[in-house]
């Protein structure tokens, strides 16, 4: 029962990781105050996601899977764009952040066109738990970017770019 919590809770933090995402890489802007506000979270999103997978163990109970080693790598890709970021490499971290948020939506083809996954068996046994999970992580996205896009107060943070 643990390890459900842990799924849902890591399929939430997935959602939210890909609506941000998407947000972001459409968005014409890129470093002002709401890209930066949203990839902070996204970010937090993707760490979640990434680290709560090692304690999913379902394809061999007990055991780490391939998957696992994919987790490893978003960790490291992921690391490397926020240094980037942070170092203000922006192209380099333009290339990781979009790989790290392409590995996101791989991943959740994997976890969709699996019958044997959560996300088909919530769909086909528990189809309104699984879209109100949906909607509470989406909803919580669009919160975000709606904060995000407030003013800044006057006199707060550093200038925009």
């Amino acid at each position: 029962m643990a390890n459900n919590v842990v799924i849902a809770l890591h399929a939430g933090g997935a959602t939210v990781a890909l609506a941000l995402g998407a947000w972001n890489l459409l968005r014409p802007v890129k470093g002002d105050r709401p890209h930066r506000w949203v990839g902070r979270v996204w970010v937090v999103s993707m760490y979640w996601v990434v680290l709560s997978s090692f304690v999913i163990k379902k394809l061999r109970p007990g055991h780490f899977s391939w998957i696992h080693g994919l987790s490893v790598f978003t960790f490291v890709t992921l690391s490397i764009g926020l240094w980037a970021a942070v170092t203000h490499r922006i192209d380099l971290h333009r290339q990781f952040m979009t790989g790290s948020y392409l590995g996101l939506v791989g991943a959740l083809i994997g976890a969709v066109v699996v019958p044997q996954r959560d996300i088909p068996q919530w769909f086909r046994h528990e189809p309104l738990g699984l879209a109100t999970g949906a909607a509470l992580a989406l909803g919580l996205a669009g919160a975000v970017i709606l904060l995000a896009r407030r003013p800044a107060p006057v006199g707060a943070g550093r200038p925009e770019r």
